[in-house]
């Protein structure tokens, strides 16, 4: 049975999103306000309007507990605003000035999401309001996001009907065209799904899009192994046991080996050195096609490493282009930025420090001259 039980008609132009939490309801709209009900009677609250956005509000969400509300517009930017009194908790200004069509709470609540209208999505610290990290997408605008139960990573959704999925780091995981025509919606299954087997957990994810289909994914990254942080790096390679070494053959589709691989006692260190060699005399892999996938997928995981042994530093990345600083200059907010970038950015937004959108002090930047030694040092020894 489906019944009507209230309709609201506050909003003076298009409702572009509602939202809800344990106790509320929130709407925003092209009439430029977040709107905000009582669940109980369905009445507006009497902070409610919220009024700050400048232009459209194309997305509201609410934090897991409830007590944030977020939302963002053309204006670009995206607001936190506390539900119980309505007031203004912090406006975060997307760093490329772009109408944020899209944000998103992670689970526990630390981190938001924003996507832009050009392609750019950042993560904000909730609790710092500080930018956290910045990346882009290459084509199209970013409509939909949303993060794995976990939070661990997080899915975007393009105009163009890219697909991408995002580690904590900003780091790009996976990207494939999942619909023709653009993607509207993005969503994940609140429950993992396991390999009997293996004991592995997978997430469904749900996207939707203009070319009348939906695809429901499976999603798992023990195959780029979540475990990307600069303090698990070993165990992408020697450190690995011979049950990583298992769940890394699932995932690269090799499951039949799993059990060859554990009679001879493969582990991390033994993986790395295996050669067509090896394959052929002591696992007795007899298919030639077999044997060059599990070379091909081993070169693989090398190279990986290999980058991620060498990954830049984030302190010697800019906040605003986040490319590796030529030039880094210290402004009156105590971070260092590109100085072309920065002085860009000061006579394009009002002195408004990037990284935590308050008025700069002073407009002065200074060479900074010890972490331009470092970078220097830094490149010497990975050009070699």
């Amino acid at each position: 049975m489906v019944k009507l039980i209230h309709t609201l008609a506050d909003h003076g132009d298009d409702v572009n999103c509602c939202a809800f939490s344990f106790s509320l309801l929130a709407t925003c709209s092209l009439d430029k306000t977040v709107r905000l009900y009582s669940l109980s009677d369905f009445t507006e609250l009497p902070h409610s309007p919220l009024k700050f956005h400048t232009y459209a509000v194309h997305c509201c969400c609410f934090s897991p507990s409830g007590h944030i509300l977020a939302s963002c517009s053309t204006d670009g930017t995206t607001v936190l605003w506390n539900t119980e009194n309505g007031q203004t908790l912090a406006v975060m200004e997307q760093p490329s000035g772009s109408p944020v069509r899209v944000c998103q709470f992670s689970p526990d609540s630390t981190c938001l999401a924003s996507g832009a209208a050009d392609g750019t999505v950042v993560l904000w610290n909730a609790q710092s309001y500080k930018l956290y990290r910045c990346g882009s997408v290459k084509d199209g605008s970013l409509v939909a996001c949303a993060f794995s139960p976990n939070g661990s990573f997080f899915v975007t959704g393009s105009s163009c009907g890219d697909l991408t999925v995002w580690d904590d780091k900003m780091r790009c995981l996976h990207s494939e065209k999942a619909h023709d025509l653009g993607i509207t919606c993005c969503d994940f299954s609140s429950q993992p799904v396991s390999d009997g087997e293996q004991g592995l957990q997978f997430f469904r994810l749900a996207s939707c899009g203009q070319d009348c289909q939906v695809k429901i994914w499976v999603v798992s990254f023990t195959r780029i192994f979540a475990r990307s942080t600069e303090d698990h790096l070993k165990q992408f390679t020697e450190d690995w046991s011979e049950e990583d070494v298992s769940t890394w053959l699932c995932a690269q589709g090799l499951k039949d080996l799993v059990g060859i691989f554990k009679m001879n006692n493969i582990d991390g260190k033994e993986l790395l050195n295996l050669t067509k060699e090896s394959l052929a005399a002591d696992l007795q892999i007899e298919s030639l096609g077999l044997r060059s996938k599990v070379l091909r997928k081993i070169e693989e995981l090398r190279t990986r490493v290999k980058s991620l042994s060498s990954e830049i530093p984030d302190e010697f990345i800019c906040p605003i282009t986040r490319e590796l600083m030529k030039d880094p200059v210290i402004a009156s907010d105590g971070y260092s930025y590109e100085k072309e970038a920065m002085e860009n950015w000061i006579s394009t937004k009002k002195r408004t420090s990037p990284m935590t959108n308050l008025v700069l002090p002073s407009v002065v930047l200074t060479p900074n001259r010890t972490l331009k030694m470092a970078i220097d040092r830094w490149l010497e020894l990975h050009q070699k």
